[in-house]
């Protein structure tokens, strides 16, 4: 059970991408020009990818609010990326 929720917890961010991209396509083109961005957000920066297009599509952009959601993003990478760290090291 416990490896069912860790290859979950993976891969919630980047489902999420992958079903943003499949059945909303314009979704993610309106906030990126090119397909390598994303692409690259997908694999290594799912969660700031993730805020990004929503700020650029829902909040105008990156002035304000948007900019915060960016920062949670990325900070949601960070905090996955050391809690994983902290687990390997304990």
């Amino acid at each position: 059970m416990c490896c069912i929720l860790a290859i979950l917890a993976f891969f919630g961010p980047r489902l999420a991408l992958f079903l943003a991209w499949v059945f909303t396509p314009t979704y993610l083109s309106r906030a990126f020009d090119t397909f390598l961005i994303p692409f690259l957000g997908f694999v290594f920066l799912p969660w700031t990818t993730i805020a990004y297009a929503i700020a650029q599509n829902e909040l105008g952009g990156l002035n304000g609010i948007g900019v915060l959601v960016v920062i949670l993003g990325v900070l949601a990478d960070i905090g996955v990326l050391g809690g994983g760290a902290r687990q390997r090291r304990g």
